[in-house]
């Protein structure tokens, strides 16, 4: 469908041609909605709408839209913006999109805040800056320091943190090359898809970098757990996403280093999406 096919009439017909071409109705809604100029969340307009006249502008900028996310690109991206933890963040294909899953890692990295006073924290690969700028905005009183390897990466996490209103320090850096000592919590969601995995066509339009680590996608998880004591304070956690089957691979690396209460933890579906451990000088 292109903007010179015939245009729809109404607001409905222009949803039911989006369907019609194979795009989900939620995500056609969505894009819809974007092209009308509406809010994301702003789905019952669309019904109390129905028989609006279509605008020229908006059909073409709707065809546009649905060619690519019929290519494949994620609907974040053409939105321009994805919710986590409460928090509306603008992404592109400079970062991975934040995943529901990953909520896991910060719900867990926030029970192991609690009691602590004005603790610190760091964020490894922090991408869009979805970890780092939802504790900060869940604990105001903590030191939440964040870094990434790609300098555009952080130009996105930046951006978010300056139009949220968040205090989160970003640096550029490779892991922890850098990186100060006493944080209470380390937390990330690194690379962890193993190169040639089957899965990686579907997320070609997101970046490599931020996906894949090494043959059995556990390189940078092995870095950060070798490194990560160096940088934490005594009874500090690490806390690690990781591939829905690499749990007990993730708990064995954290328990050979010498990290205690090893544990993993479930995501939404009910799969061991995060492990860690507590780093204990005194053994």
């Amino acid at each position: 469908m292109t903007a010179d096919d015939p245009k729809p009439s109404t607001v409905a017909q222009a949803l039911a041609a989006a369907v019609a071409l194979g795009v989900e109705r939620l995500d056609a809604q969505l894009l819809l909605l974007h092209a009308l100029g509406r809010a994301p969340h702003d789905r019952a307009w669309l019904l109390a709408h129905d028989t609006d006249a279509m605008p020229d502008a908006a059909w073409a900028a709707l065809c546009a839209q649905l060619s690519h996310r019929l290519a494949g690109e994620p609907i974040a991206y053409l939105l321009g913006e994805k919710e986590f933890h409460g928090l509306a963040l603008h992404v592109d294909p400079r970062v991975l999109v934040p995943r529901p899953d990953t909520e896991t890692l910060v719900e867990w990295a926030l029970q192991c805040l609690e009691g602590r006073v004005a603790p610190r924290v760091l964020d490894l690969g922090t991408g869009s800056g979805a970890i780092a700028l939802a504790l900060q905005h869940a604990r105001r009183d903590a030191q939440v320091d964040a870094v990434d390897a790609s300098a555009d990466a952080l130009a996105v996490a930046q951006a978010n943190a300056q139009r949220l209103g968040l205090p989160v320090c970003f640096t550029e850096a490779n892991w922890l090359d850098g990186a100060s000592s006493g944080y209470t919590v380390i937390a990330s969601n690194p690379p962890y898809i193993a190169a040639g995995d089957p899965h990686l066509p579907a997320l070609r339009h997101e970046p490599v970098s931020a996906l894949v680590a090494g043959a059995d996608g556990l390189d940078d998880i092995r870095q950060i757990v070798q490194n990560a004591p160096g940088h934490l304070a005594e009874g500090g956690w690490l806390l690690l996403e990781h591939g829905h089957d690499q749990a007990a691979a993730v708990r064995q690396l954290l328990a050979a280093r010498g990290f205690a209460e090893v544990q993993s933890r479930d995501d939404l579906a009910g799969i061991q999406r995060c492990s860690g451990g507590i780093w204990r000088t005194v053994k």
